[in-house]
């Protein structure tokens, strides 16, 4: 089979006003990228909230990732094409950005697969709109207006060690992980230790898919944290009074992006937040555009259900126009395989026995979607190694567990590997049986709320606070930041905050390590584990496989 990149430059692409015409938005609803990208102006964004239609939408999450990989993209793509395509449903699809540090490192792009891709695929990977590098300047300009700030004046004596801002750049890059700013004379400003985080693990990028407007982008902006003084006082932006000037940085890139699909759907892809670090999940305005402007909205929400798909439900939901209808939970054979046997070494051998072991992550995934009262179905995404007799166990193993379950293989043939899934996915969506359950109250405190999610989502028995994260716990009781919503920054890899430990583990500690406020998010980050929030580059890094010729075609992006 020819390879990603190659798919996607040979399809033939619809223009973006044809993309934009099949959800009824007008050529003046758009400010064009070229021929096959464009972004929705905020006169279309606000004559949409004023319609009352909302559609459907559909939850796309998975089992806990492996690198026998799960395909959740290519399936929410996949999906949406064939609910599209083949049910002749008026369809959009909102996805997150992908990051160009991955693109670059281990995981590479995050377009879809073979047949089930967006495009253009080489750039929405890379520079796209712009809207990674307007994130990436206003984080950096207000970690320069902050410095300055000190330097210039300081009249609140602000701590220069106390500033809980961080640089940033969307590249994979470990040495700035730690930094020292301000040496040499005392014209470099004042010498202190910082850091970069990559731009989709700041507050900023989550801030960007929070907010409903610009006013709304202004006030969250105005209340991030940016550290404390030397009497222990919180200082916010809007006390410095950077909020507008980063607002303005900002205010393009709040607006959505719509591209399309290989068949030509019209999708939303706009912010992308880590969701093993931050939320996970594509833009508030991006997914009420695509609710008003469709009947079957799909969207995705980062690695397994503990995470992403905890985070949505619990939070980005609350944020939302309304609640998902149904969820989908995409598992393979392989990943399976691969929970049991921890290698990838024989997973092209039909396994059984090792399916069966494997199957108790999945078994625990239903358990936390359904846990949330919302229908559920499980997407068995076929790869070609699997063998009938695997296949089939598997969907029995799912529907002994009371939900339905169906084997679709998008990746290859496009949105007619999986019309039965489409059906099957759309029927649930209209039951109207959703009626969300969060997983805590609002009002429990951030104890409370930290617990709750241990024991419900990843089974854990137990929950260890380090001394400084039952400091900066303290800290926030003093400023009535008690109370916000908690997003659990963890390991993908695992129920557990230890990678190593694959499955469905029970009976194990969490170990909370820090506490940090994002106050403008209006979450605060539990660090657990060794979640890093600059990732490093590989042994070898994809950049060792991604070219351009003399005509400007790229290649190695897959």
């Amino acid at each position: 089979m020819k390879t990603d990149i190659q798919i996607a430059q040979e399809t033939k692409e619809e223009s973006i006003n044809e993309i934009a015409a099949k959800v009824d938005l007008a050529d003046s609803d758009l400010e064009l990228y070229g021929y096959d990208k464009a972004k929705i102006n905020w006169s279309a964004i606000q004559r949409s909230r004023s319609n009352h239609h909302l559609g459907k939408l559909i939850l796309v999450t998975s089992i806990s990732p492996t690198p026998a990989g799960e395909g959740k993209s290519t399936i929410t793509i996949g999906l949406g094409d064939a609910i599209s395509n083949q049910l002749h449903k008026k369809t959009m699809i909102a996805l997150r950005e992908p990051s160009m540090g991955p693109v670059f490192g281990l995981k590479g792009g995050a377009t879809g697969g073979g047949m089930a891709q967006i495009i253009p695929m080489e750039d929405i990977n890379l520079h796209f709109t712009g809207d990674m590098h307007a994130l990436t300047s206003a984080i950096d300009t207000l970690a320069a207006l902050v410095d300055n700030y000190i330097y210039q004046d300081n009249s609140l004596q602000l701590d220069p060690e106390r500033i809980l801002l961080k640089r940033g750049i969307d590249v994979n890059d470990r040495s700035l992980r730690k930094i020292t700013v301000g040496q040499g004379s005392k014209f470099n400003g004042i010498e202190h230790s910082s850091s970069f985080a990559i731009t989709v693990a700041n507050e900023l990028m989550a801030i960007l898919c929070l907010a409903n407007d610009i006013d709304d982008l202004k006030t969250r902006i105005g209340n991030m944290l940016v550290g404390y003084t030397i009497n222990d006082e919180a200082v916010f932006v809007k006390q410095l009074g950077f909020q507008g000037a980063i607002a303005a940085l900002l205010s393009n890139a709040l607006k959505p992006n719509l591209v399309q699909t290989l068949e030509h759907t019209p999708t939303l892809v706009h912010g992308g937040p880590f969701a093993n670090i931050a939320h996970g999940a594509n833009s508030v305005i991006a997914t009420n555009l695509a609710l008003h402007l469709s009947d079957y909205t799909l969207t995705e929400a980062g690695f397994g259900s503990d995470l992403g798909g905890q985070k949505f439900m619990d939070f980005v939901s609350k944020h939302l126009e309304k609640t998902p209808d149904v969820s989908v939970i995409v598992a393979t054979v392989r990943a399976l395989k691969y929970q049991d046997e921890k290698t990838t070494d024989h997973l092209n051998e039909e396994n059984l026995d090792s399916l069966r072991a494997g199957f108790t992550n999945l078994k625990r995934h239903m358990e936390n979607m359904r846990s949330y009262n919302v229908p559920t179905i499980v997407l068995i995404n076929r790869f070609a190694s699997d063998s009938e007799a695997e296949l089939k166990l598997l969907k029995e193993l799912v529907e002994e567990q009371g939900i339905k379950a169906e084997i679709v293989n998008y990746h290859d043939v496009g949105s007619k590997g999986g019309i039965e899934a489409a059906k099957a996915v759309v029927e649930l969506a209209d039951s109207k049986k959703a009626n969300l359950k969060s997983t805590y109250d609002e009002n429990d405190d951030i104890k409370t709320k930290i617990e709750k999610v241990a024991t419900k989502i990843y089974h854990a028995t137990n929950v260890e606070y380090s001394e400084k994260a039952l400091k900066q716990i303290a800290e926030l009781e003093k400023i009535n930041k008690n109370n916000l919503p908690v997003i659990i920054a963890k390991t993908q890899y695992s129920f557990t905050d230890n990678k190593q430990l694959l499955g469905a583990p029970i009976d194990f500690t969490l170990h909370v390590k820090g506490i940090d406020l994002k106050n403008g998010a209006g979450f605060v980050v539990v660090t657990t584990g060794n979640v890093l929030d600059m990732p490093g580059l590989p042994k070898h890094p994809a950049a060792l496989d991604i070219n351009v010729d003399n005509n400007g075609k790229i290649s190695g992006l897959f």
